[in-house]
């Protein structure tokens, strides 16, 4: 009797120690391999022409971790585990980061649009509703000037209309120097003067320690339609501009191929480098694709051009990895592709 409670104890612990194992949240992150998802389902123009290849977007699998999962991504290639202060900020929820990350999914939505249209010479209108702050950087001049939700006007008397107005007044600017920004707050309006300082993360470079947003209306004829679900991040937006671009005009830019890639593009077109480029190679050879885009940064060291590179020669795929740093660039390597040439 005493020999089979025993045994009922030790079953209700192991199970107990099992499921700890596979349930408890550690205070770290994981990041490892995704998947690349074809974006005809995804992205669909009103009317839009066919292709023989496909475009895809590649993601990369995140989230914190439980025992199981740590010990695993210890031993696994490509694998990476971070303290989750590295991933989100003390105070945000997993909730409020998936938030986060699904408004920057709809930013790069909006930019890709802006950049495929334009490029194809269709029908494109932007309106400018504001330009606001998102957040104020502890330490910086600003921090005891502005606030979260204000709306900047103008500086130094002249009109801001996107953030990039603001932005590349003070990029001549050095240390010391200051510049009065014009308010809205709530019904008031207001001026300030702010001193630049030097970012404490990136000290050759000085601002006043706020992020911002421009707030815009974008109308496109044809329609476009884009259905990316729960997927989040600004990473996907070379892709679907290229996809979005592909379906406008009757040129099959994809000449057959499976085509791939990553890098948050602006509305100007510039592909901006992307975090976990080696995973996102990985889980586009798994899945076939031929021609992969990764952001070059202007050939800086560790670009990541060059991490991609580097984790194509670990895995041993033959798919090909092109640097690019514009939208231009990527579409001239497609339109200049012969097919069947790889």
């Amino acid at each position: 009797m005493k020999s089979n409670k025993r045994v009922l104890i030790t079953g209700i612990l192991t199970i107990l120690f099992v499921a700890f194992l596979g349930s408890y949240r550690m205070p770290y992150y994981i990041y490892k391999p995704g998947s690349a998802d074809e974006l005809d389902p995804i992205v669909e123009v009103a009317d839009g022409y066919p292709s023989e290849g496909e475009m895809h977007l590649v993601t990369v699998r995140g989230g914190q971790a439980t025992p199981v999962q740590w010990l695993l991504a210890s031993v696994r290639p490509f694998h990476q585990i971070y303290p989750i202060e590295q991933i989100r900020p003390e105070g945000v929820s997993e909730e409020e980061y998936f938030h986060q990350q699904l408004q920057l999914m709809e930013s790069s939505q909006e930019a890709s649009k802006v950049v495929a249209y334009e490029a194809a010479g269709k029908q494109i209108d932007i309106t400018y509703e504001g330009v606001y702050v998102v957040n104020v950087l502890e330490g910086m001049p600003a921090e005891e000037v502005l606030q979260s939700g204000d709306e900047i006007t103008e500086v130094d008397g002249r009109e801001v209309r996107q953030s990039s107005d603001l932005i590349d007044y003070v990029s001549g600017m050095k240390e010391g120097d200051s510049v009065t920004l014009t308010i809205l707050r709530g019904d008031e309006t207001i001026e300030r003067d702010i001193s630049l300082a030097p970012f404490p993360d990136t000290p050759s470079k000085v601002g006043v320690g706020i992020s911002l947003v421009t707030d815009r209306t974008v109308e496109v004829d044809p329609e476009v339609t884009v259905k990316s679900g729960e997927i989040g991040g600004p990473s996907a937006g070379l892709m679907f501009s290229l996809e979005i671009y592909d379906q406008l005009l009757e040129e099959d830019i994809t000449k057959g191929y499976q085509i791939a890639g990553t890098g948050e593009i602006n509305y100007e077109g510039q592909v901006g480098r992307i975090g976990g480029i080696d995973k996102k190679v990985v889980a586009a050879a798994d899945d076939g694709v031929d021609v992969f885009f990764a952001p070059n940064e202007g050939g800086r060291e560790g670009s990541n051009y060059q991490v991609a590179k580097q984790a194509a020669e670990e895995i041993g795929t033959e798919m090909e990895i092109v640097p690019v740093d514009t939208f231009d660039d990527a579409l001239s390597y497609l339109q200049n592709l012969e097919p069947g040439s790889l």
